[in-house]
C-alpha cells in the first residue's frame, strides 16, 4: 500500500469529502515538513506540527505556504539554524 492509498483509506473512513483527496504532491508537502520538525525539533514535534498544519488548512491556509512556513520555523530552531529563518 502507498501513502496516498493509506490516505485516501483515511479519507474515506472519516466521511471526508472526494475534494479532500491527497495525491503524491500532498502527501511529500507533508512528509517534508515531518522530517524538518523531527531532525531540527524534536522527533515528537513531527506529528504534532502535521497535525496543526492540517488544522491551519482546514480553516483556510493556503498548505504550501503554510508548509513552507512551519518547516522555516522547525529548521530555524536546529543547532545554527536561527538565521535561516526568514
Amino acid at each position: 500500500m502507498t501513502l496516498v492509498e493509506w490516505a485516501e483509506e483515511v479519507r474515506e473512513a472519516l466521511g471526508l469529502p472526494d475534494t479532500e483527496a491527497l495525491d503524491r504532491k500532498d502527501v511529500d508537502l507533508i512528509l517534508d515538513l515531518a522530517k524538518d520538525a523531527a531532525h531540527s525539533v524534536a522527533r515528537p514535534a513531527a506529528p504534532l506540527t502535521a497535525y496543526l498544519l492540517g488544522i491551519a488548512v482546514g480553516r483556510g491556509a493556503a498548505p504550501e505556504e503554510t508548509a513552507r512556513m512551519l518547516a522555516e520555523l522547525a529548521r530555524s530552531r536546529a543547532p545554527g539554524g536561527d538565521e535561516d529563518l526568514t
